[in-house]
């Protein structure tokens, strides 16, 4: 583990932590068998946090669809890890996941002794509070673990009092995705609150969060969240983009009509 440990901090991940796949929450297990996975009972998972946010003064975005998707940031990040590990073992497999995965990676993580699990339903790190991508690296190299006790957060409230959309038990980041059109009361929802895409509001608020702030620790210094930035989008960014820089955006996935709409609500609202 060591090994890995000074690979992944070259890279400039220093969470991470392994967990025996045998204590973990296996949500897919086709996944695993499809890269030739059979028996579960010696596999173990590499436990990755890796911090995103960036000092932004404006934006209309969500924090992690400022920078480039970041599946594509795990993409070259196993890509090149992997071999470097095949390399150093190579009577063993690895294979590197990130939110596809075959595991509850909140849980695994949080059991790895990475974080606690606030009321936000998010992982929250000492240093990174909630502002950390999750994945991970399973493998049958045999590595010592111990899986902990879940721990979640105090439970203050603030994140639950701050979301604008608590009553209706739904979320904004979810609204702001949602396919075709709108409703009167979801538009000056997403109106009132600033957001194009995604939403922040229940880390902003978190204690973690400003701690980590006061402590300075919070800002990622990983170049490729630093590169091809769009803080704040207008629907002339949108149209202007090609298909293949637009496929590198977060809010790719949902296809252009989606942000482009929730742009125009404030292009409106503003004109």
């Amino acid at each position: 583990m060591f090994f890995i440990r000074r690979l992944l901090k070259e890279m400039g991940i220093e969470l991470c932590a392994p967990i025996s796949l045998k204590n973990c929450n296996i949500t897919r297990q086709y996944k695993l068998e499809r890269c030739g996975f059979s028996d579960i009972s010696s596999l173990n998972a590499i436990m990755i946090a890796v911090p995103y946010l960036l000092k932004c003064e404006k934006r209309n975005v969500s924090a992690y669809a400022i920078p480039k998707d970041y599946h594509l940031f795990f993409k070259r990040l196993f890509n090149t890890i992997i071999t470097l590990l095949e390399n150093e073992y190579p009577e063993n497999k690895f294979v590197g996941f990130a939110d596809d995965s075959p595991i509850d990676e909140r849980s695994a993580a949080a059991m790895a002794g990475l974080g606690i699990v606030g009321d936000n339903g998010m992982l929250i790190t000492e240093k990174y509070s909630s502002y950390v991508f999750l994945g991970e690296i399973i493998t049958d190299l045999p590595i010592e673990s111990v899986a902990g006790k879940i721990k979640r957060c105090e439970g203050c409230g603030k994140c639950k009092l701050a979301c604008p959309m608590a009553e209706s038990g739904q979320c904004l980041s979810a609204l702001t995705q949602k396919k075709g059109g709108l409703s009167d009361e979801e538009q000056r929802t997403i109106l009132k609150h600033g957001y194009a895409w995604g939403c922040d509001i229940c880390q902003e608020v978190c204690p973690h969060t400003k701690k980590a702030i006061a402590d300075g620790t919070i800002y990622t210094d990983i170049e490729f969240f630093k590169g091809e930035n769009l803080p704040f989008i207008t629907v002339r960014d949108i149209d202007d983009m090609s298909d293949e820089e637009f496929a590198t955006r977060a809010y790719s996935w949902r296809g252009r009509q989606t942000i482009r709409r929730n742009l125009e609500l404030f292009e409106r609202e503003n004109s």
